[in-house]
């Protein structure tokens, strides 16, 4: 598995955008969540790649300042009630130690996590203590991921130890007490 197949495993996952609809109120734009009904200033996510629903599909386009979206090489206006889906951030230290799993064990992880319907953009907390730790030293530790899906919780403890081998232990519980165990030596 190469970085290119990580990131497209990655961008597959479900409940990967926030997605709704956009107003101009007061001359300007707002963002209002389906999920939450939210809202937020658009101008929050100019230059960011963003997705406009145009002509009965999805185009992608790079926002831009007095809501414009540049797609490919055409210019789309936004408009009032038009439905967008903006790509969710992975929390930065849930993002550092997915960096940090080999292939195998991050492969494992994703599918682990997506068979108990969880996506990567659930997750809602993450302490991961392995970044704290100076890399000349044998690593030993904890991290703790904690998960969302709007329907059930899910804490996940890593333990980790980086000496003469690799050694990742992913114990999953879920808010119904459902317990599962990953456990992988390299």
């Amino acid at each position: 598995m190469d970085q290119l197949q990580r990131l497209q495993l990655i961008e597959h996952q479900s409940r990967a955008f926030l997605e709704g609809d956009i107003e101009n109120i007061n001359d300007q734009w707002v963002f209002f969540d389906n999920e939450t009904d939210e809202a937020t200033m658009l101008e929050h996510y100019v230059n960011q790649e963003i997705e406009v629903y145009y002509h009965h599909k999805w185009m992608k386009g790079k926002l831009e300042p007095n809501g414009r979206i540049l797609h490919k090489n055409e210019t789309i206006f936004l408009l009032d009630k038009m439905k967008l889906r903006i790509r969710k951030q992975i929390v930065f230290s849930f993002d550092m130690l997915l960096d940090e799993l080999s292939d195998d064990i991050f492969f494992h992880f994703i599918n682990t996590l997506n068979s108990l319907e969880f996506s990567v953009y659930d997750c809602i907390f993450s302490h991961n203590h392995l970044s704290f730790l100076d890399s000349n030293d044998k690593k030993k530790g904890v991290n703790i991921l904690i998960f969302d899906n709007g329907e059930v919780v899910l804490a996940v403890h890593h333990y980790f130890i980086r000496e003469n081998t690799q050694q990742d232990r992913f114990e999953f519980t879920l808010s119904t007490g459902k317990r599962l165990i990953i456990d992988k030596m390299q």
